[in-house]
């Protein structure tokens, strides 16, 4: 059977924009620096780009990994593990309406009380 997993594509590009945000908080430091402002807008820029610098580093491990976070490929059985699996004795399902968890036993959805089918 196939699962439904998160692309790579979401991950890389999430990536690319995180070293944006990095050269954002970079050239923001160095305008800032080069203005005369105060610390706290020196600050900003530096944890700017640091935050930028770590997303961006998940966010392209995430799009190379094996075992990676994803919601759009689909995948056969055994190829990688399945996140959303809750446990394997007691699987989760998701409501096709709004996507919440539905437990196996359950007849109707907890969030939006449709019928599960």
């Amino acid at each position: 059977m196939k699962s439904v997993k998160p692309g790579r594509g979401p991950s890389f590009m999430s990536g690319i924009l995180s070293l944006v945000v990095s050269f954002f908080g970079i050239a923001w430091t160095v305008a800032a620096a080069s203005m005369g402002a105060h610390g706290f807008l020196l600050l900003f820029g530096v944890v700017f780009a640091a935050l930028g610098v770590v997303q961006a580093i998940y966010s392209f491990k995430n799009a190379a990994g094996k075992n990676r976070f994803s919601a759009y490929d689909i995948t056969e059985d055994g190829e990688e593990p399945d996140p959303l699996q809750i446990h394997d004795s007691y699987p989760a399902l998701f409501c096709p309406y709004c996507g919440c968890v539905v437990h196996a036993d359950h007849l109707f959805c907890k969030h939006c009380g449709k019928k599960i089918t």
